[in-house]
């Protein structure tokens, strides 16, 4: 997967390095020290995500004697690859992105039966599957479900997808697709809800026509 985010470079005891304003252990599942390409001003970097004190917090450090010519006091948007992603591909699924378990055309809301449950039923509610279908599939419980589960499950289910996990940076205006899975800010978790086609489907407040995009930390485009 790659990840589309805006930040700034710094320089700190001699180390060139970018802060990453999202959890790496969400989308990828990775431990320790991680290896990655990241896109800078069109020049593809190799370097290494170091991990901060906070759990699944990381930054980028960029490889001694590598020459950026970019505004060092401005925001840039960059592309992070990171390698070995754990996200699962081939599981023997009945179903493949040339063969999906449906066409999506619409969205039934399914509201979440308890708390820590919003990703399985966001999916629950693409397949057109019950909740417990998707916890068998992502083999998680309550306050388990990681965005990278949740792309596990989508091609599982041969939901297509961008492979790019877009996140505005703060005071961005987001554009939406015509369908994405959002991420929401809350706490050291996150919310997970659809947009779909101009509404958005949330597993705890139901269908809403409006909604706050300073809560978006970030979305996936759904192929739809």
């Amino acid at each position: 997967m790659r990840y589309f985010f805006t930040s700034k470079i710094e320089k700190e005891n001699g180390e060139t390095q970018i802060q990453i304003p999202f959890n790496i252990w969400e989308v990828c599942r990775q431990r320790e020290e991680i290896d990655a390409d990241i896109v800078i001003d069109n020049q593809i970097i190799e370097c290494k995500l170091v991990p901060l004190d906070e759990k699944g917090l990381y930054k980028v450090i960029i490889p001694s004697g590598t020459e950026l010519k970019v505004d060092l006091d401005a925001y840039h948007k960059f592309l992070l690859h990171v390698k070995d992603s754990l996200i699962r591909i081939d599981q023997n699924s009945p179903y493949s992105f040339e063969k999906p378990i449906r066409n999506i055309d619409h969205i039934d809301l399914i509201i979440q039966p308890a708390d820590g449950l919003c990703g399985q039923t966001c999916i629950a509610m693409l397949a057109g599957v019950t909740i417990a279908d998707v916890i068998t599939v992502m083999d998680c419980r309550e306050w388990q479900g990681t965005m990278g589960q949740l792309i596990s499950a989508l091609n599982y289910y041969g939901i297509d997808h961008t492979d790019i996990i877009v996140y505005p940076g703060e005071g961005e205006k987001a554009v939406l697709p015509k369908a994405a899975i959002l991420m929401e800010k809350m706490g050291r978790f996150s919310h997970y809800l659809l947009y779909f086609d101009g509404k958005y489907y949330d597993p705890n407040l139901g269908i809403m026509e409006e909604y706050d995009m300073t809560k978006l930390k970030g979305y996936l485009e759904l192929k739809i």
